[in-house]
């Protein structure tokens, strides 16, 4: 292999990189993030007594489980 033609695979190496390295401007994120944020009020506005419902029952196991490790600890 010639000297030229190191430099010429070089010189399209480079040409490569820059391409592949180059951040095109773009609103996908976005759109995902809005997208995720309507599925999640539609969930809420559709699914509101049983959320209400999940959630109650989480906080109750929650302060059920934190008195019993107090109650662990003092004694």
């Amino acid at each position: 292999m010639t000297g030229r033609m190191k430099y010429r695979i070089m010189q399209l190496g480079r040409l490569v990189k820059k391409q592949a390295m180059k951040k095109e401007p773009g609103i996908d994120g976005i759109l995902v993030t809005v997208g995720l944020c309507i599925i999640a009020l539609l969930l809420c506005v559709v699914m509101k007594d049983s959320l209400t419902t999940f959630i109650k029952t989480l906080v109750d196991a929650m302060t059920t489980k934190a008195q019993q490790i107090l109650t662990g600890v003092s004694a």
